[in-house]
């Protein structure tokens, strides 16, 4: 019997969509979960949801309930992480709160950026701690890791850890391309496409669209026409306004059809991540910038504040869960589980130190590339050189990453005033000065969920 433990399962939603994905494979429905949280009233609340998909899906999974981690691993086959450390309140509202005062905009600061820092600096030595108890108790599970921001996490694991079976896993590229599919009104079915970079910055070196046989149309000059209408607004396309549930603010995606405009490849994360990963668009006394590409600032406070209404309706009624229908998403947990417990031989992409996989990017960073699943496990395939001018592009984020990762491993205060200085977005709008007192304050504020630094 296969088991997979998720830690952090008070993160229902994503709870959910991964559990409803494995139920809905007939080989899982006896399938082992054991649900470990450190909020007692989360970790129940997902225990009862997922009671309720298992009716639903027929199936008849064996579900635990733990507070003690490493009692929640014992014999795991698989194990996921979905963990936010200090949470909304107080480590989110730091994040935005104190680089707001000195000028500093930031969209979802759970990446990049001094945000993106700060959430690597309280989320690693958690990490560390899972990792240290993962190689103790299930050396041979493979760790599906999916906490933010992915490539500092995977530096400081890969390289604390060097024997740990993990993979950093996101929904980005599989997700981006099903929107640009629905973009160019053709269906997935029928794409074919080559992506490759690091983690919110692949690029797709081939987007491609099967005819007959062996056959392929070359999608980009249709992607690049659309590129023209967005960005001179002169179209809008199904995905680029998007109303959402929690906020009046209309999300486009003119950041990255301009950014395919430029470097002539279309990148994987949304236009509300890019925005803060480059210099160009979120600029301090340019609200005219801001505006013409639509960019929702503080996106990421309105989706936690709309996260938490949808957990408190949640805890007062399941009954909308009874009414929802249920069925496999485009994650790939259950079809890494699938692959490797069945042989279910599936190609994803996924995030691994850089070993040979992709030749002009550096070999201590982490990068994203295909992966072969099967039976023997994961194997990540050579991707060899990206266009020059992308690569150039992602060096400037994996410098950030790599000095995160560094000061979180060697507990020297230096190496994050090093990484916030070197950020593209905060270095475009603050002086030296400037960041160094940005970085001292979200320090102290962060005060007992981040480590003593010297």
């Amino acid at each position: 019997m296969i088991k997979l433990t998720i830690i952090g399962a008070g993160s229902a939603v994503f709870t959910k969509n991964i559990v409803t994905d494995l139920l809905s494979v007939d080989a899982f429905k006896n399938m082992e979960i054991a649900l470990q949280d450190i909020d007692p009233v989360r970790l129940k609340a997902s225990h009862e949801l997922l009671n309720v998909i298992a009716e639903k899906l027929n199936a008849s999974p064996t579900i635990t309930s733990h507070a003690d981690r490493r009692e929640s691993l014992g014999g795991a086959d698989f194990v996921q992480t979905t963990i936010q450390v200090g949470g909304y309140k107080p480590s989110t509202v730091i994040d935005f709160e104190i680089p707001s005062q000195y000028g500093l905009r930031q969209t979802i600061a759970d990446t990049l950026g001094i945000g993106g820092i700060m959430r690597a600096l309280r989320t690693i030595p958690v990490l560390l701690d899972i990792t240290k108890d993962i190689m103790e108790i299930c050396p041979k599970a493979i760790w599906l890791q999916y906490v933010n921001p992915m490539c500092a996490n995977m530096i400081a694991i890969n390289n604390s850890f060097p024997g740990i079976k993990t993979l950093g896993l996101c929904h980005s590229v599989q997700g981006t391309a099903e929107m640009l599919a629905k973009d160019l009104g053709e269906n997935i079915d029928d794409i074919d496409y080559l992506c490759a970079g690091i983690n919110h910055m692949a690029f797709y070196k081939k987007f491609e669209k099967k005819i007959n046989g062996s056959q392929k149309e070359d999608l980009y000059p249709r992607l690049k026409n659309i590129a023209d209408k967005i960005v001179n607004d002169e179209m809008l396309s199904s995905r680029s306004k998007k109303e959402t549930d929690y906020s009046n603010k209309v999300l486009h995606e003119k950041v990255r059809y301009e950014i395919l405009r430029r470097f002539g490849y279309f990148v994987t994360e949304s236009s509300e991540h890019f925005a803060e990963y480059v210099p160009w668009f979120i600029k301090q006394n340019r609200q005219d910038v801001i505006d013409k590409y639509k960019i929702p600032i503080e996106e990421y406070i309105d989706r936690c504040e709309n996260n938490i209404k949808l957990w408190e309706q949640l805890e007062k009624d399941m009954t909308p869960i009874y009414n929802e229908p249920l069925k496999r998403s485009n994650e790939y947990a259950s079809f890494i589980i699938d692959g490797v417990a069945n042989n279910n031989e599936v190609t994803i992409n996924a995030n691994v130190m850089n070993d040979g996989y992709i030749d002009n990017l550096p070999s201590n960073c982490c990068v994203e590339v295909p992966c072969v699943i099967n039976s023997n496990g994961y194997t990540p395939q050579k991707f060899g050189r990206l266009p020059e001018h992308l690569a150039a592009l992602m060096r400037t984020n994996i410098n950030v990453q790599i000095l995160t990762a560094e000061a979180a491993m060697t507990k020297k205060r230096e190496h994050i005033y090093h990484a916030a200085l070197l950020d593209p977005l905060t270095a475009a709008n603050l002086t030296i000065d400037e960041i160094y007192a940005m970085t001292d304050k979200m320090i102290e504020a962060h005060g007992n969920y981040l480590p003593e630094y010297h």
